[in-house]
C-alpha cells in the first residue's frame, strides 16, 4: 500500500483531532492510468482535502462467476457481522473501564488499542494481506471461511467470558448489599454471636426476625401468641439500625412453619440463619472471595477484549478488502487489473467526497445512472438485473463507506 508524499505533508498540517472516515474505492483500468486517477482523486475529491492510499491485492485464486456471486453475498454479511463485533468489543472495554459511571464513550485511540501493533486507522491505511496466516494457496472460498471463523470464534469466546464476569460482578454486588444493607438484608455473621442461639436442642430453635422499628411495640406485645409453643419472654434484641430491630425468638421446632407464616403476616422479616463456626467463617470470607474473583475476571476480560479487538478488527479488514476484490472482479472482469484506493476525509465531508466520485465516474453504471438537465448524476430506480446480484446499495462502481470504530 502506497502513500503519496504530497498527502503525507498535508497530513502533518491537518488537525488530527478531527473525526475522519474512509471511502474504499476501486476503479477499472479503463478509467485511465493509475497516476492520472491518483492525481484526479487528490485534487478533486472534497475540494482536494483528502488523504489518499493505494492498495495492491495479492494474487488470489479466483473461482467461477457463480462462486463469486455467492461469495459476494456471504462477504457482505460477514463484513457487517464482524464490524458489529468490533463495536461490541469496544463497548465491553468501555464499560469495564468506565465501570458504569456514565462518563461516555472512549475512542480506541484513548484506550490505546492496537491492531497488529498499529493503531486501527494506521493498520487499515497500510493494509497488507497477512499471507503467513491466510495463505494464498487457498481458494477465496476457503479464505473466507478461515478469516471469518477466526473472528467469529473470538467474538463467541469474549461473549462467554463477559457472561462469567457479569455473574461474578452480580455476586459481588450481592455481597456488598449484605455488607452495607439494613438488618433485613445484610449478612449477620458480624452481628450475632453464639450466645444469641439455643444450640444442640432437639426440640427448641432460635428464629431471627428483622422487625420494623415502627412495629417494635406491636411485636413485643404479640409475638408470644403468634404461634403455639413460643417460649415466653424469649425475644432478645440483638442489634438495631434506622429501619429495623433484630430480635432472636425461641420456639418449638414443631411450630416453626406456623410462626414464620405469622411473622410474615405481621410484616416481621424472618432472617434464615443457622449458627455454626463454619458458616460464620465462610460468611466472613464471602466478600473477600467475591471481590478477588470479580477483580480477576475483570482483568482477564480486559486482556481478552484488547486481544479480541485486535484480532477481530484484523479479520474484519481482511474480509472488507476481500469483499472489495470480489466485487471488483464481478464488476470489471478478469484479469483483476483494477485500481483500489483508500480515501480518508473528515466524517462530515464523507457524503460530499462520495458524490464527487460518483459525479466523475458515474458513467460506469451505464443506464443505471443517468444525468439530469443540470448534468448531475441521478440513480435510476429500475436498476438492471445485475445490481441485485452484487450489492443492495448499488453504485456505478465499487465504493464503500468505512467507519473504523
Amino acid at each position: 500500500l502506497h502513500v503519496r508524499s504530497r498527502r503525507q505533508r498535508q497530513m502533518c498540517i491537518r488537525d488530527r483531532s478531527k473525526a475522519s472516515d474512509y471511502l474504499l474505492l476501486s476503479l477499472p483500468t479503463s478509467c485511465g492510468s493509475g497516476d492520472a486517477l491518483t492525481s484526479w482523486l487528490e485534487s478533486n475529491v472534497n475540494g482536494g482535502s483528502v488523504e489518499l492510499h493505494r492498495i495492491s491485492f495479492p494474487p488470489f485464486k479466483v473461482g467461477t462467476l457463480d462462486s463469486l456471486v455467492q461469495q459476494s453475498e456471504e462477504l457482505a454479511k460477514l463484513d457487517s457481522q464482524l464490524h458489529a463485533s468490533v463495536g461490541k468489543v469496544l463497548e465491553t472495554i468501555e464499560s469495564l473501564i468506565n465501570n458504569g459511571n456514565g462518563q461516555g464513550s472512549i475512542s480506541s485511540s484513548a484506550l490505546k488499542l492496537k491492531v497488529d501493533g498499529m493503531n486501527p486507522e494506521e493498520y487499515f491505511e497500510r493494509f497488507q494481506w497477512a499471507q503467513s496466516r491466510f495463505r494464498l494457496d487457498k481458494s477465496i472460498e476457503d479464505l473466507i471461511k478461515i478469516v471469518s471463523n477466526e473472528g467469529l470464534q473470538l467474538d463467541s469466546d469474549l461473549r462467554s467470558q463477559f457472561q462469567s464476569y457479569n455473574n461474578a460482578k452480580s455476586n459481588l454486588v450481592a455481597c456488598q448489599r449484605k455488607q452495607n444493607g439494613d438488618l433485613s438484608v445484610k449478612s449477620l455473621h458480624d452481628v450475632v454471636s453464639r450466645e444469641d442461639f439455643v444450640l444442640g436442642s432437639e426440640h427448641l430453635k432460635t428464629i431471627l426476625l428483622a422487625v420494623p422499628t415502627t412495629l417494635q411495640s406491636q411485636f413485643l406485645s404479640t409475638y408470644e401468641s403468634a404461634a403455639p409453643f413460643v417460649v415466653p419472654r424469649s425475644a432478645k434484641e440483638i442489634a438495631s439500625d434506622a429501619e429495623f430491630v433484630l430480635y432472636a425468638v425461641t420456639i418449638f421446632r414443631k411450630y416453626e412453619t406456623q410462626f414464620i407464616h405469622a411473622a410474615r403476616e405481621n410484616k416481621w422479616i424472618p432472617r434464615e440463619f443457622q449458627y455454626s463456626d463454619e458458616i460464620i467463617e465462610k460468611l466472613k470470607n464471602e466478600y473477600n472471595i467475591a471481590s478477588v474473583e470479580e477483580s480477576r475476571l475483570k482483568n482477564d476480560l480486559i486482556r481478552l477484549s484488547k486481544e479480541a479487538f485486535s484480532e477481530i478488527s484484523l479479520c474484519w479488514v481482511h474480509i472488507k478488502l476481500l469483499r472489495t476484490f470480489v466485487e471488483s472482479v464481478l464488476r470489471y472482469g478478469l484479469p483483476p487489473t483494477f485500481y483500489c484506493y483508500i480515501l480518508k476525509v473528515e466524517t462530515k465531508a464523507l457524503d460530499r467526497a462520495m458524490q464527487d466520485c460518483i459525479e466523475r465516474f458515474g458513467y460506469l453504471g451505464g443506464n443505471a445512472f443517468a444525468k439530469d438537465s443540470k448534468g448531475k448524476v441521478i440513480k435510476d430506480n429500475s436498476l438492471h438485473e445485475y445490481a441485485s446480484l452484487v450489492d443492495t446499495e448499488y453504485e456505478p462502481f465499487v465504493i464503500y463507506k468505512v467507519h473504523i470504530y
